[in-house]
């Protein structure tokens, strides 16, 4: 964990908000769905076989946690979570890392994937606030 960095284009579209044993947790900012991005600490680490077994099974039970976490977003704007999604896709950028998005039926999205699809919406100030609050 030394030499590891969030890429820039993290730092761009989301905001940071834990650090747990393996993962920096990043609040994606757009207000759509409630999304969480686990980036491991691993230096140089790109697909899951770049993590040991054990950081491996820890990634899971991280994104399982997550999960929750997503789902409490879900609630606190009055959206609650029917289906989560988890990717780990990185064709833009290719530090591992993992999404765990909240979808709805409603979602204006249902049932096509998120990624690269429309503008995102920024939070506002007050709604990032409780966001963030939420996952603390």
């Amino acid at each position: 964990m030394d030499d590891w960095s969030v890429a820039p284009a993290f730092e761009a579209g989301s905001v940071a908000v834990a650090d747990w044993p393996l993962c920096h947790v990043r609040l994606q900012d757009d207000a759509r769905f409630p999304w969480l991005i686990l980036i491991p600490r691993v230096a140089g680490a790109v697909e899951l076989e770049d993590l040991s077994p054990i950081d491996r099974a820890l990634l899971m039970e991280e994104a399982v946690r997550a999960g929750t976490l997503v789902r409490a977003l879900g609630e606190s704007a009055g959206r609650p979570v029917e289906k989560l999604n988890l990717g780990a896709i990185g064709n833009v950028t290719a530090q591992l890392h993992v999404h765990i998005v909240g979808r709805r039926r409603d979602d204006g999205l249902w049932p096509d994937p998120v990624w690269g699809r429309g503008e995102a919406v920024r939070y506002e100030q007050a709604r990032l606030a409780l966001s963030v609050a939420t996952l603390a």
